[in-house]
């Protein structure tokens, strides 16, 4: 066959209409189902491990492990269990009968797997189809034309080995950071086309408008021509490419100039479809159609990354293709959750790890917006060449033509073979740059350095240097560590820095598997593989929120509306293609829910207005005018939402209005009654209206409280206020009773200089306390005790509902919210989110639902942090972060949160940047706090039944 390639140019900008009359198609047939939501069952037979032994039926695609066949192994079993353990390496057998169309047998017919873990043999009615396939997740075929009964029935058999017979293909695949699976996972079908067909394009497409296409050949033995028509999203022929073609050519390239094309960016994701007829005597011979988008990515050494001459920063993560009950066997409907979650958190890029995903995701990242590094796998160890040099040219030919692909990875952490390197730019048409993710300096490739896990530091120093630095993975979102966590100070240095590329987090999702062998319990392999951003059925943890905000690229740094606020705000313009005009901007008054509801939280709107969108172009900042009302200080708070060209929202920043004395004001209002302080010989007591608290003479300690008229025959709050940092003695002790309050006064030596309790006529009780500590620590302030399994909820005005830690406060606007008790811990089954137990901040009041009643605190001073519980945040032989003592805390600073890989806890969370440094003490500390305890008279309704006289529940 004659195999060279024809340079045809034809400059195209005049619209040519063509009537493709009788035009033949690849016709595909699915042997198995299209996804995890439609499957098909085959005969299977397992050797080993669970139902092996004998024939049955399969669902087919799937992991067979998630079908009740073979046995789980986690890829780091082999680190996990030493050098005496061996992987399971049971093999599936499969037959599937199928019968095809009489008129198939003028053409060729392939039979296709889009993924089969690992090794797979197929025959077809007993005669081998072809060598046997190695490599997992890449798409393979084989031709069958002269194996097949054409109309009649076929038998399809496939042997599909769970660990290669391949040592390397084994090392790049299987011994990696995630569940290891067997069967085949992805769909099986037949391609039928015409003998003489074009086999697949290569489209070259850049942002000035020129158009590069290579069309593969197959059989063609007869001169024919090519006939390509380029269509816009509405199917508008936009230019048209005609060239003839020679008898043997096997390539043939076709080029072309669109006029100012609309360009593919993540932020306008235009895509247009290339229409390529093969025609012979007039007549249309093979037609196919294929997606891509006009863009230009450079890397340009010492300086950054580009896309269509703009340079971009990439806010990626990294994603596996997993779901719970189905392993790696996804389906469109997921594919589609998992772009809408990576682009709900304004990332604009994915990082496919450590294996190139289903075709359906790409698509996906195509036609919604994100960039994308597809991987060759390679977890930590490579292919060899002779297995890797196949799968880099099945990855390749499969995917070249998506514009959201803008890298090629080969491999991860070591898993690199360097020989490879030549064989993704034999196979890509478009030349895109090709990168090495490592996690050891000194392994850039193409001058992107992606080395993973550094410090803010240690990455401050890297982008001072004279590479472009991406890292691949970075801030490990283990537990609740990572990702949202120190982020903020992290984008801020990679966004201002020259050569930075930006990052992609790690992870995604917690990989928690459904064990069919354990009753289908969630295992994520304890500590190894909950690492994501969410939860395995994408549960969003707190970073997710904490993300969203500080990548959303309309960037707004106002803290507090100022005094003399005129409605002006300023934006920052962190798109790079979009000017802020584009977007829509809404904003609302609204009044906060109340203390003492006991029906609803969040607020009310009660005003409402679209703010004009301000011209800001890229990068730039400028002001934003907001038409409020004149009385708009009358209301509790301002909402701002941005939303984006699309009409999806960026996020929505809030502000209160008003002082959290004027947000308390009503909270007061309680009939005034007598109070009065006794002392005995140990205990200080201060009462009203039936509400009694106790105090230890000698510490300044709560003892007790009841409050039978409010139905708290006794509330075990007690112990407290104790000084969280330091030491604490009573010298002195002065009660005080008047017309209005009583009250007694303890005077302090050391740390705590002085307590002061009242007992106010409204009912509440006043604690005034003063501190003084020099230095600084992870928390300060004072801590209580309280049963945590006598509670049912908590609800306050504050920040969440997720819990925040130092330098992860993003993502938790100032509302009214509740939560009901859990004892998740992060990243582990079962989970609720949000987490009950937690640090909360901005507090104005809370309210705690026990099963002895409720009580309340409250804040009239500003930055009060409340401590729920006993919790942590990475797991460990001595979990991170130490907690203050008590139960209840009530704070003036509150830890930062580190990072966690494996076994090993980061704590020192000062290398992560200036959020997550300790905060410093240098003067002394005053606070009031006020109690409720018992629930206030909310109505005057009668109740509708009779009270037992005597409750012995309790």
């Amino acid at each position: 066959m004659n195999c060279s390639i024809r340079w045809i140019f034809i400059f195209s900008i005049i619209l040519v209409g063509y009537q493709a009359g009788y035009a033949q198609e690849k016709q595909v047939q699915y042997l198995s189902g299209t996804g995890s939501d439609h499957t098909i069952a085959w005969d299977f037979y397992c050797t080993g491990g669970r139902n092996s032994g004998y024939w049955t039926t399969i669902q087919v695609p799937s992991c067979w492990e998630q079908q009740g066949f073979g046995t789980y192994n986690y890829g780091r079993d082999y680190k996990t269990y030493g050098k005496n353990f061996r992987f399971a390496d049971e093999k599936g057998k499969y037959r599937h009968s199928f019968k095809i169309p009489v008129s198939w047998k003028s053409k060729e017919v392939f039979i296709v797997f889009e993924g089969s873990m690992t090794d797979t043999e197929v025959k077809i009615n007993g005669k081998l189809a072809g060598a046997k396939h190695q490599g997992a997740f890449y798409r393979f075929r084989y031709n069958i034309t002269n194996q097949l009964k054409y109309g009649e029935v076929n038998l399809l058999e496939a042997e599909v080995s769970k660990m290669s017979s391949t040592v390397s293909v084994n090392n790049a695949e299987r011994l990696a950071d995630y569940w290891v699976f067997g069967g085949i996972f992805r769909p099986v079908y037949l391609e039928a086309v015409n003998k003489t067909h074009i086999d697949y394009v290569g489209i070259d497409a850049k942002a000035d408008g020129s158009f590069r296409m290579m069309a593969y050949l197959k059989n063609l033995l007869q001169p024919a021509t090519i006939l390509t028509e380029i269509k816009d999203a509405k199917g508008i022929t936009v230019s048209s490419i005609t060239t003839p073609v020679h008898k043997g050519d096997s390539a043939v390239l076709l080029q072309a100039f669109l006029k100012n094309p609309k360009l593919w960016s993540s932020e306008t994701p235009c895509l247009y479809t290339a229409h390529v007829y093969l025609k012979q005597n007039n007549k249309t011979i093979y037609k196919l159609k294929e997606k891509f988008g006009f863009r230009t990515i450079e890397v340009r050494q010492g300086d950054g990354i580009y896309v269509n001459n703009v340079q971009v920063k990439m806010k990626g993560v990294n994603r596996h293709c997993f779901w719970p009950e189905t392993g790696r066997t996804l389906n469109d409907s997921l594919q589609l959750l998992d772009v809408q979650l990576i682009k709900e958190m304004n990332m604009n890029a994915v990082r496919c790890s450590h294996y190139p995903p289903d075709k359906r995701f790409l698509e996906l990242c195509d036609s919604l917006g994100l960039y994308v590094i597809n991987e060759l796998a390679g977890w930590q160890k490579a292919y060899n060449t002779e297995a890797g040099t196949p799968l880099v040219k099945e990855m390749i030919t499969r995917d070249l033509n998506h514009p959201s692909i803008i890298f090629w990875a080969n491999g991860n952490e070591g898993g690199t073979n360097k020989a490879l390197d030549a064989v993704f730019s034999r196979w890509d048409f478009s030349g895109r740059p090709v990168i090495h993710p490592h996690h050891r300096p000194g392994n850039d490739f193409n001058g992107i350095d992606c080395n993973h896990y550094e410090d803010y530091y240690s990455t401050q120093n890297i982008l001072n240097d004279s590479l472009i630095y991406m890292p691949t993975e970075f801030l490990h979102a283990q537990d609740d560590g990572g990702a949202g966590s120190a982020m903020y100070d992290f984008w801020e240095l990679h966004w201002k820095a020259k050569r930075s590329g930006g990052g992609f987090l790690w992870a995604f999702v917690d990989e928690g598997i459904v064990r069919t062998d354990m009753r289908n319990i969630i295992d994520a392999n304890g500590l190894n593989a909950n690492d994501g951003i969410l939860g395995p059925h994408r549960e969003k943890e707190g970073s997710f929120y904490a993300l969203r905000e500080i990548f959303s690229p309309v960037r707004v740094s106002l803290k507090e509306i100022p005094a003399n606020f005129d409605g002006s705000i300023e934006l920052e313009n962190r798109y790079h293609f979009t000017n802020l005009n584009e977007c829509t901007y809404e904003w609302a008054l609204v009044n906060f829910r109340g203390t003492f509801d006991m029906v609803f939280t969040g607020y009310t709107v009660e005003k409402t207005g679209l703010a004009k969108a301000p011209s800001i172009l890229p990068l730039a900042k400028g002001q934003i005018q907001l038409n409020l009302p004149a009385d708009f200080r009358n209301y509790d708070a301002l909402l701002l939402k941005a939303k984006d060209p699309f009409g999806k929202e960026l996020y929505q920043w809030s502000w209160k209005l008003k002082t959290n004395r004027d947000l308390l004001r009503s909270v007061w209002n309680f009939a005034s009654q007598p109070s009065h302080a006794v002392a005995t010989d140990s205990l200080i007591s201060l009462s009203n209206n039936g509400l009694e608290i106790t105090i230890n003479k000698n510490t300044g300690l709560l003892e007790g409280i009841k409050n039978p008229k409010a139905g708290m025959e006794q509330l075990s709050f007690k112990k407290g206020p104790v000084l969280l940092n330091g030491n604490s003695r009573v010298t002195n002790a002065v009660i005080k009773n008047t017309d209005k309050e009583s009250s007694v006064t303890f005077t302090c030596e050391g740390n705590m200089r002085s307590i002061k309790w009242t007992m106010q006529a409204n009912g509440w009780v006043a604690l005034d306390y003063e501190y003084h500590i020099e230095g600084a620590y992870p928390f300060a302030g004072v801590s209580f005790s309280y049963p945590e399994n006598f509670v049912l909820a908590a609800k306050w005005l504050g920040k969440g509902p997720y819990r925040q830690w130092k330098n992860r406060t993003h993502g938790t606007p100032v509302n009214v919210w509740q939560n009901f008790f859990n004892n998740t811990h992060t990243g582990y089954s079962p989970v609720v989110y949000p987490e009950f137990k937690g640090y909360y901040s901005d507090i104005t009041w809370m309210e705690f639902n026990t099963v002895e009643g409720r009580f309340y605190v409250a804040s009239e001073d500003d930055n009060l942090s409340v401590r729920l519980f006993n919790f942590y945040g990475l797991s460990g032989s001595k979990p991170f972060p130490e907690l203050p003592e008590g139960d209840l805390s009530f704070l003036d600073a509150i830890p930062a949160m580190g990072t966690k890989l494996a076994l090993n806890i980061s704590p020192n969370t000062k290398a992560l940047g200036p959020q997550s440094e300790n905060t410093v003490f240098d003067k002394p500390v005053k606070r009031r706090l006020y109690f409720y305890f018992g629930l206030p008279k909310i109505s005057d309704a009668q109740e509708q039944y009779s009270r037992p006289d005597v409750d012995n529940v309790f």
